[in-house]
């Protein structure tokens, strides 16, 4: 049988790591599987925890990060450490079911798909806000880049060796894991379930990290905010010389003063905030290439169990 490997990100979740291991035990059974914590930074008693778990389970490993590098980071950790035939990315909330595990395995085992993903069909326990810009975030990212990804898709996947692998040859510092998996394309079949609320402990992702996170998927992935800059400048420019004409014909023909403060005003402050806009979005790109060329790594691990035989 193909061992599994779970890749499990943690960051302050010492209610959950618990509960999550004995979920897995019940729903993998004998079947080989190991389990990869990254423990990213927390600052509560996760890790102690996970090292406990660690010391009398065998197939818990954990990898600690020197600080908190983000949910991407540990990601790329676990799917580097992984040595199994095939590797699941899961949250340890349990917002991702264990349930759906054998069915995802079968999928690729017996007919023959490369990645089964896992899309949340609904957004129960959400707020309306959130749920309005997560749909609202999907459809923006799929009309202005070239890549299509599927509402509602989360990080819980099970994927073969040879998707993981193209996954770590893409080494960027800037990681967008849903369109990293998208990009690399191969069949895959997704399975919906409804959404459902962690099993203990408090979110640690607030709207304004969400909206953050979602910023940098389109500035991974679609350089459409440069162009629609510069289309704006160019429609703004071609309005502001017939305008121009205009003030001068009038002038020219009727002896018209030019008038109207408020509308001068307004048109300054419309022409510098698109203009302060337009930077920011190019400052956008230019910070994203600033840190490639630093290339420095995705993550510092502090203490691991990987290499213990």
């Amino acid at each position: 049988m193909n061992l599994l490997s779970i890749v499990v990100p943690c960051f302050n979740e010492e209610e959950t790591v618990e509960i999550f291991l004995k979920e897995i035990q019940k729903v993998m059974g004998d079947s080989p599987f190991e389990i990869i914590f990254i423990n990213d930074g927390s600052s509560d008693d996760t890790l102690r925890k996970i090292k406990n778990l660690a010391n009398t389970t065998s197939s818990v490993k954990y990898i600690s990060f020197s600080r908190n590098f983000g949910k991407e980071s540990a990601i790329y950790a676990g799917l580097k450490n992984a040595t199994g035939d095939l590797i699941c990315v899961m949250d340890a909330d349990l917002q991702h079911p264990p349930s759906l595990l054998p069915e995802m395995i079968e999928a690729i085992s017996d007919e023959g798909y490369d990645v089964v993903a896992a899309r949340r069909t609904t957004r129960k326990g959400e707020s309306k806000i959130k749920s309005f810009f997560s749909r609202l975030f999907y459809k923006v990212f799929n009309r202005i880049s070239e890549m299509n990804l599927v509402e509602g898709a989360t990080d819980y996947r099970v994927m073969t060796r040879q998707v993981v692998d193209s996954i770590l040859e893409l080494t960027e510092f800037n990681r967008f894991s849903k369109g990293l998996f998208q990009w690399v394309g191969f069949n895959t079949k997704w399975i919906p379930y409804e959404n459902i609320e962690r099993v203990a402990g408090k979110t640690t992702w607030s709207f304004w990290g969400l909206v953050k996170y979602s910023i940098e998927g389109i500035v991974a992935f679609t350089t459409a905010p440069l162009s629609i800059s510069t289309l704006l400048g160019t429609i703004i420019s071609i309005i502001a010389f017939i305008y121009m004409i205009i003030i001068i014909a009038r002038y020219l023909l009727y002896s018209d003063p030019v008038q109207g403060f408020a509308t001068i005003m307004c048109t300054i402050l419309l022409l510098g905030g698109i203009q302060l806009l337009s930077i920011g979005v190019l400052g956008k790109y230019l910070e994203k290439t600033y840190v490639e060329t630093k290339n420095r790594p995705i993550f510092i691990v502090k203490e691991t169990n990987i290499d213990d035989k």
